[in-house]
């Protein structure tokens, strides 16, 4: 997919209307029939931490207690929403973050635990992996695209679930009595709540009714459905009877997927989207039999996988700049910075959610026998 890219440096901001100027050089483009119209209506970015930042690593605290997050809007990150709607917007990504993680453990933390754990994540791990790609962190500096939080969201969480998970153990179970769900009704009505909010989630990042809100809201539905009938048709050939909760999975899956790309593409792309997330996170359950962690909800499979599986599609599949093929890149032009780079990050990342577990060790449920527990 043809796209425009613009480099700058942040102290240009206070003396160039940075969305002005793009929307100038798209209404010329536009009338020179140099790029289609479907092709222009591109987010102008996100914010989370949006000041100067450390290093490309964290923001600073120029809007520390919503200081200067008012109704005006911003010249380069809300040109046409009020700015305290963007805070609003980019505060139901942080807490949906770590909602998504708990699926994994539910029942097997103390609550007061539990609470130490979504407070230090959040601040260790999310806030800046979020200024890393919508702040103006490295990576959004490298080209890295996220329409929705494949990455921010639904990666980090997926990973942070799957060391939760690995940390904590497996439950104790009666081999007579493998893991399922409790309730059917009650999984088919958290999932329809859940792809509900996705509209919300996806189509919201235009911040505006427009074509960019469109195409995110339809690749949305259409992902989301056809990974569930690609999911069935998996387990219809693998498994001796699709299950009703794993359908709702694959539905999940196709979602987490497309959230990456979902205005960036048209919708016969969702199509494809969709059934290759569905596909890849079926298989992935290989994953979880080969290291027997007991992730009760799948968060890793359906969030973690989709998302870097969507990440990986709109990159490499539909031509847009992003982590994957600046990796991919960076190993076949043997640009070794680069990929020591990455690797030291994500080494780094790992290590900091065993930390987190390591310190909240002595706050989990004491019922959980960690000596005869499965390795």
């Amino acid at each position: 997919m043809p796209h425009v890219v613009i480099l700058y440096t942040g102290n240009l901001e206070p003396h160039v209307d940075m969305g002005s100027l793009c929307r100038k050089l798209a209404d010329t483009m536009l009338a020179r029939a140099m790029l289609a119209a479907a092709n222009v209506d591109k987010p102008e970015g996100r914010i989370v931490l949006a000041g100067k930042d450390i290093a490309g690593l964290i923001g600073d605290f120029r809007y520390f207690a919503m200081i200067g997050i008012g109704m005006a809007p911003h010249p380069t990150y809300a040109p046409s929403i009020p700015f305290i709607m963007v805070f609003a917007y980019q505060m139901m990504f942080a807490i949906i973050t770590p909602a998504l993680i708990t699926g994994a453990f539910a029942g097997r933390f103390r609550f007061s635990s539990y609470l130490w754990f979504i407070a230090l994540w959040t601040l260790v791990v999310y806030i800046p992996v979020a200024h890393w790609i919508w702040g103006g962190g490295f990576l959004g500096k490298l080209g890295v695209i996220d329409f929705a939080g494949g990455i921010v969201v639904h990666t980090t969480a997926g990973f942070a679930a799957l060391a939760t998970a690995i940390f904590l153990g497996r439950r104790t179970l009666s081999p007579n009595d493998p893991p399922r769900p409790a309730n059917i009704p009650l999984v088919a009505v958290g999932t329809g709540l859940l792809w509900f909010g996705w509209f919300g989630f996806n189509a919201g990042g235009a911040y505006a009714a427009n074509q960019l809100a469109a195409y995110a809201f339809v690749n949305t539905a259409i992902a989301g459905g056809i990974a569930m009938v690609v999911w069935l048709f998996w387990s219809a050939i693998f498994e001796d009877k699709p299950s009703f909760s794993g359908v709702m999975v694959g539905g999940v899956a196709g979602l987490a997927t497309i959230t990456p790309t979902a205005g960036y593409i048209e919708p016969w792309a969702a199509i494809i989207v969709g059934a290759l997330g569905a596909t890849i996170c079926y298989f992935a359950k290989g994953i979880q039999e080969k290291f027997k962690y007991d992730d009760a909800l799948e968060v890793f499979r359906a969030h973690g996988i989709g998302g870097i599986t969507g990440s990986l599609l709109v990159e490499v599949i539909f031509s847009l700049d992003g982590l994957g093929l600046m990796s991919f890149e960076a190993a076949i032009n043997r640009d070794y910075p680069v990929v020591f780079g990455t690797l030291f990050i994500f080494t780094l990342l790992g290590l900091v959610v065993k930390l987190i577990g390591d310190l909240t060790y002595t706050f989990v449920d004491p019922r959980i026998d960690f000596e005869s527990r499965e390795h």
